[in-house]
């Protein structure tokens, strides 16, 4: 069946790329019998678009036309037991998959787990910008990953994890699945601090999480093992432009290489040019913003940024390259921004500016929206950075 999928899929060759066929295959299984004009609503297609790749997947003997659509005997055994399905809680999956699902309600047992776990978290260290979200906000993630239809028999990466994004993951799964022990997905924590590492641990050893933790500074590249591995990631970086940028291409540097799969970026709200600055980064970096969510994330004790921040939702293309691959050696957190002074070199003409404490221009955001004082090109490397007393 897994042959008969891919050929299906190669035959389709859906600009959308593979996700939105293995999607309307779900909406087959899920709701037997469903119409091709809901497939092609689920799926945002034209209804023509959805009617083609219908009928290409059901001479693959995946689907059949038998009152409405539906996955064949086989399609179904196969979702079951190679895409993870097997013994879900449909009807709690369908209400999950509603944007208004009410948390307090359908998660209250869950919620009140995570709020008794969250509040023996270890202290958040300031000094990496890390921040403190609240249950819900973890939850709430979790859920955004599921109606995304990337957590179910996917493998998951957190890019950082001081929000447990990793635990609410492996809860859920446990409430759609209550009679299952197999591992219904795979989840991976990079983190460099070893206190959350070692507390994610121990939840997931207690809870039976499928969940692994690896010591990572994400100055160095990812272990190559960890290399184009995974279906989608999760990261709240540093809420610097060099900071999301380096988050971010290691991210990618972890993903399969397949277009449209998604990126969880947890961001703090910005000004119009800081904004401007980011996507341009998105653009260099090959990805499509697919949603942006404001007022998303909540934290305690985060006043800097308003105790709330923004998700943005990515997607692959043909064209997804992370932007670092080697070692980063400039500025990272806030702190290493507001006290010091960086030298970028134009990677068109070779100009040199300096960028920082009591400069003209004081970030790399700024430099990159006014473009080379020489050639107005937005593309630097750094060659020096110095501390200010």
């Amino acid at each position: 069946m897994r042959k008969n999928i891919e050929k299906a899929s190669e035959n389709i060759r859906l600009q959308e790329g593979f996700p939105v066929i293995e999607q309307l295959i779900l909406e087959c299984y899920l709701k037997p019998g469903i119409s091709t004009k809901n497939l092609a609503r689920k799926a945002l297609l034209p209804v023509p678009v959805a009617t083609a790749i219908k009928k290409e997947l059901i001479k693959a003997d995946v689907l059949k036309q038998d009152r409405g659509v539906r996955c064949t005997n086989e399609a179904n055994t196969f979702i079951e037991n190679e895409w993870k399905y097997r013994g879900l809680n449909k009807a709690l999956y369908q209400t999950c998959m509603e944007n208004t699902v009410d948390l307090k309600r359908e998660f209250s047992d869950t919620l009140l787990q995570l709020e008794a776990l969250f509040q023996l978290r270890p202290q958040v260290n300031v000094q990496i910008d890390q921040s403190a979200c609240t249950p819900e906000t973890s939850l709430k993630r979790a859920l955004l990953c599921l109606q995304e239809h990337s957590l179910i028999g996917k493998q998951i990466l957190c890019v950082g994890d001081d929000d447990l994004v990793s635990v609410s993951l492996g809860f859920l799964l446990k409430r759609l699945f209550p009679n299952e022990t197999g591992d219904k997905a795979f989840i991976d924590v990079v983190d460099i601090d070893e206190r959350f590492l070692s507390f994610i641990r121990e939840i997931a050893e207690k809870e039976s999480l499928p969940i692994k933790c690896h010591q990572v500074d994400l100055r160095q590249p990812l272990p190559e093992k960890m290399l184009g591995q995974f279906d989608c990631f999760f990261t709240d970086p540093p809420y610097t432009l060099q900071g999301m940028s380096l988050f971010v291409s290691r991210g990618i540097s972890a993903l399969k290489r397949m277009k449209g799969l998604p990126m969880f970026l947890s961001f703090a709200h910005k000004s119009p040019d800081v904004t401007l600055a980011m996507q341009r980064e998105f653009v260099r970096m090959g990805l499509v913003i697919n949603e942006m969510l404001p007022r998303f994330n909540e934290y305690n004790g985060a006043q800097m940024i308003g105790n709330r921040s923004q998700m943005i939702i990515l997607k692959t293309t043909d064209q997804t390259t992370p932007e670092f691959t080697a070692p980063f050696e400039d500025a990272l957190y806030t702190g290493e921004v507001k006290r010091t002074v960086r030298t970028y070199r134009c990677k068109q003409c070779g100009e040199a500016t300096l960028v920082g404490f009591q400069r003209d221009i004081s970030t790399i955001e700024e430099l990159k929206n006014q473009g080379c004082p020489n050639c107005k090109n937005d593309t630097f490397d750094l060659i020096a950075k110095k501390e200010v007393d």
